[in-house]
């Protein structure tokens, strides 16, 4: 959160004069009034005293996301477009536009990139810690239901042999989901092995 307290003559000036230095618009800060304006007593006796107020501001996390990942994709030449959402705690940046595999990588290495660097941005102008999810096209759910299928037919394929697989190297989110896809299976174990960013998950028969 943004805070200014500014003083004015009047009220207004006051609350202009902090909405002037937190570079907002008007309809979307929060105005405390501190103390009003008082004018000069009889014959000029007493002091004016001047009107104090507190005007703050609340970044929406989505929008800072957003705007920091148009500024990637301008200084590198990417026509795109962002889709802010919010799911529970998590706000979610759909990119859209065509030709988008560069802000993808292989197996989604250069979105996770851009998914880090967006929370960092992000995280600089919060006074409270969010959770930033990017995504190009929907590329992460089509991802998962890849992953999903991919540990299903591992796991029937182990079942078969008897013999552990051990797939490609992932992020830990990937891992994650091959984890949870073959966690209820009666005779599957799943663990991870080596260190990053080369660690794999290995389906295997559970001993006994």
């Amino acid at each position: 959160m943004r805070i200014a307290e500014k003083t004015g003559k009047t009220v207004e000036e006051a609350v202009n004069a902090g909405i002037a230095e937190l570079a907002v618009d008007r309809d979307r800060v929060k105005i405390e009034i501190l103390e009003e304006p008082t004018k000069k007593g009889l014959f000029g006796l007493f002091g004016t005293r001047l009107a104090r107020v507190r005007v703050s501001y609340e970044d929406n996390p989505g929008v800072l996301a957003a705007d920091f990942i148009t500024k990637v994709c301008t200084a590198i030449s990417v026509d795109a477009e962002t889709q802010v959402s919010k799911n529970g705690e998590h706000w979610h940046v759909n990119i859209k536009g065509p030709e988008l595999g560069i802000l993808i990588g292989r197996r989604g290495d250069t979105l996770d990139a851009l998914q880090y660097l967006t929370n960092l941005a992000v995280a600089k102008q919060m006074s409270e810690r969010v959770r930033i999810v990017v995504d190009v096209e929907g590329y992460r759910l089509r991802r998962e239901e890849t992953l999903v299928r991919l540990a299903k037919r591992l796991s029937e394929k182990v079942k078969r042999t008897g013999t552990r697989i051990v797939l490609e190297p992932m992020n830990p989110h990937e891992r994650r989901i091959i984890h949870t896809s073959l966690q209820d299976e009666a005779r599957i174990s799943t663990f991870s092995e080596g260190d990053e960013p080369n660690r794999r998950v290995v389906i295997s028969l559970k001993r006994g």
